[in-house]
């Protein structure tokens, strides 16, 4: 079973004892990387802390094994912060949990453990993987149209009060929950909102991506109005993206930083993200998994379409954030094709687990582009070995079904019912008759 530390668990008990807490929300992720989960009663934590609770595996996605319905929800007393939008007399906290079977076991179908293990992987070589996602957001006057609250842009100081003081109250919202917030502002596109939180370790932050979304959707909600995470919710203008910045640390040293090199990246460095090119195709099923994604991944948006890497450049795939001198911690790296409804446990194993592919067979990272790949014939695109990443949905399955790389990282439990479930939604989508085929054929056909 999974040990927990005595200390931890004490201080759970104390807390929930000093803040009057009488309810206990169990979360956990199912493979899409929805907050599943349950409550419990102050009276049976003590239990749940040291033995779990149990729940039907079957009636989450991507849990249901024929010979294994029986699941344990085993909070980690780490992730116990209150709830701030809950009273706070018989108030409610929450804890993320691992999840495991009726002998002790580490359920393979967790995505939380799929990261662990992934992460463990890199502990091997003495590496610590950081990230900082920039999650973007919409605000919207309901859940059933794409009516924005404002016109502003980038970094707009004018913006209505509307959109600023929700993004303000999330804010201060995620901090109440323990969360470090780097900055906030107003994204590219109308009435669409980014806030970004302070780098740490991969498990913090895959846990505090699932509150984000929760605690951005829950503040919009008893307001009046909906914030969505949907990658591409409006034609014609920016799409939800989560730009991931990366690095390894080994105890305090930055190991992506290089001394010599004219962008200070060391080789290490470049290894990962040629890792991260070379295995790009085959990942982008998980870091963009749904049809909607692929309306985002599209030129003149922001978003990546081919696997290239610059310094400057925000359409390519890997972008390198100029560097400050005396400010060797923060080197890094930004992978910019994810986006923000994917599941953060499953999407920081898979670009983990594709940088490590590049150190450990030592990858060489091709020349930066100087030009825009954009502006590139397709004889020059080819000429120079650049590929794109997948078009749509179906693409995208098919490249990972073939992946030994995402099979291994993920386990065969996740993998095979991540891409039955992908095929399932392919499926349904492809059957829909559009308004696009419907306005643009029923006049002529």
């Amino acid at each position: 079973m999974l040990e927990r530390n005595s200390e931890a668990v004490e201080y759970v008990l104390r807390e929930a004892r000093e803040n009057d807490v009488k309810f206990i929300r169990l979360w956990f992720s199912d493979i899409l990387g929805n907050i599943k989960g349950f409550a419990i009663t102050v009276e049976e934590l003590e239990n749940a802390l040291t033995r779990g609770m149990g729940f039907d595996g079957s009636a989450i996605e991507g849990y249901a094994r024929a010979d294994e319905r029986d699941l344990y929800a085993l909070p980690d007393p780490t992730t116990f912060s209150l709830l701030p939008w809950r009273p706070k007399t018989n108030a409610v906290a929450k804890m993320f949990c691992d999840i495991i079977t009726p002998d002790d076991r580490e359920f393979e179908g967790d995505p939380r453990a799929v990261l662990k293990k992934t992460l463990n992987r890199a502990s091997e070589k003495g590496y610590t993987y950081y990230v900082s996602p920039e999650l973007e957001y919409f605000y919207f006057k309901d859940s059933t149209s794409t009516v924005g609250l404002d016109n502003s842009g980038y970094f707009d100081q004018d913006a209505p009060d509307i959109g600023t003081d929700l993004r303000r109250d999330t804010v201060l919202t995620l901090e109440e929950l323990g969360i470090p917030v780097e900055s906030s502002h107003h994204e590219s596109a109308p009435s669409q909102h980014e806030i970004d939180l302070r780098h740490t370790d991969a498990l913090t932050m895959a846990d505090s991506v699932m509150t984000y979304r929760l605690v951005v959707k829950e503040i919009a909600m008893n307001n009046g109005y909906h914030a969505s995470f949907m990658p591409k919710p409006v034609a014609g203008i920016n799409g939800n993206g989560m730009h991931t910045h990366m690095s390894l640390f080994k105890g305090d040293q930055n190991v992506f930083y290089g001394e010599e090199d004219e962008n200070h990246l060391s080789t290490t460095a470049k290894h990962f993200c040629a890792g991260l090119m070379k295995h790009a195709r085959e990942i982008t099923l998980v870091t963009n998994q749904w049809v909607n994604s692929y309306k985002r991944l599209v030129p003149a948006y922001e978003a990546p379409t081919y696997i290239t890497w610059a310094e400057v450049n925000r359409s390519d795939l890997i972008r390198i954030p100029s560097f400050k001198p005396d400010r060797k911690s923060s080197r890094r790296i930004e992978y910019r094709a994810p986006d923000p409804s994917c599941n953060p446990y499953l999407a920081f194993s898979v670009m983990l687990a594709a940088g490590l592919e590049g150190i450990n067979n030592k990858y060489e990272i091709p020349a930066s582009l100087t030009k825009s790949v954009h502006e590139m014939s397709e004889d020059e695109r080819t000429s120079l070995g650049i590929e794109s990443l997948p078009g749509n949905l179906w693409e995208a399955i098919q490249v990972t079904e073939g992946s030994d790389l995402v099979r291994k990282t993920l386990g065969d439990s996740v993998f095979n019912s991540f891409i039955e479930n992908k095929k399932i939604e392919w499926n349904r989508y492809s059957s829909q008759v559009s308004a696009y085929e419907v306005e643009r054929y029923l006049p002529i056909l």
